[in-house]
């Protein structure tokens, strides 16, 4: 079997280019047996029976931080085997990564290289939030949080990943509401929300974040049903729906820029009755976990 596994992170540009193109040179000249693939993060949203096979070998996985790599695997329901290695093609240069896999590595020379192109291109660029367990308390704040039903509770009511392909691309906002810094982006700019390890700098400045009732002057939920009430009221006569909707959005306006959450994301919202009836399932789902 083989037990290498070659991430080319292809639905975007943080894993460098000639990094990648050096490293798959020299595994090819060695004769190293490795499989390539477009992207370990579509792999574990899909549930790829290949991050199984390697999961349960002592494999060699060649991607991004070990920390993402680790959850991504158990987002996909395949725990990666402690004795498996996970070297880091984003921050480490290829000298550094073939000196871990090959006995003699060549010199690696500077060079220009060609971006490899998807094998199949797929519309869905595959972003979506994976939860560190090793940092998660289950305090529910990114199940209250998030709008667009991504999360949910398994059976023994802890926090889960229900829905990522409903993750809105390219938005990082329910990681930074998260206390303790446990929900990574492998596919975001910045550490700690790309699987990079936590610092207590980090920490503290994401802590800094997480207060929505200072960003918004209370619950979201209760935030946005207080505005669609007085909105509802104010224009009941004239059945205004486009002024109640920017009345609902500048509720939200903030975390734009607090959260880093993209314009076109604000610009999706969904109803009012779609928020209202998640307020419920939320609540719902506390009320459960605190009865018991």
């Amino acid at each position: 079997m083989t037990n290498v596994l070659f991430c080319n992170c292809a639905y975007t540009k943080i894993l460098p280019d000639q990094v990648k193109a050096e490293v798959r040179r020299q595994l090819e000249t060695s004769g190293t047996q490795f499989e390539e693939y477009d992207d370990l993060c579509k792999m574990a949203a899909e549930k790829d029976p290949k991050l199984k096979e390697l999961s349960e070998s002592k494999g060699t996985i060649l991607a991004c931080f070990p920390r993402a790599v680790k959850w991504l695997f158990h987002a996909a329901g395949t725990p990666l085997n402690e004795d498996s290695k996970v070297l880091n093609m984003r921050e480490s240069s290829a000298e550094e990564v073939l000196g871990e896999l090959l006995e003699h590595p060549e010199p690696t020379p500077v060079m220009e290289v060609p971006r490899v192109a998807l094998k199949k291109p797929d519309p869905w660029k595959p972003w979506f939030p994976v939860i560190d367990y090793d940092r998660c308390t289950n305090c529910m704040q990114c199940l209250s949080f998030c709008l667009f039903d991504v999360y949910g509770v398994d059976d023994d009511q802890k926090i889960t990943v229900k829905n990522p392909t409903k993750c809105k691309t390219d938005c990082p906002a329910c990681s930074r509401v998260c206390p303790e810094a446990a929900i990574l982006f492998p596919k975001y700019r910045q550490a700690p929300i790309n699987g990079a390890e936590v610092q207590d700098d980090d920490l503290r400045r994401e802590k800094m974040k997480v207060d929505i009732s200072s960003l918004l002057g209370g619950d979201i939920y209760q935030a946005l049903r207080d505005r669609s009430v007085r909105a509802n009221s104010r224009f009941s006569k004239e059945r205004d729906e486009d002024r109640a909707l920017k009345e609902r959005k500048r509720c939200l306006k903030t975390l734009v820029q607090e959260l880093d959450i993209p314009a076109e994301v604000l610009a999706s919202l969904p109803s009012m009755d779609e928020i209202q009836s998640k307020a419920k399932r939320v609540m719902a789902t506390k009320n459960s976990e605190e009865t018991e």
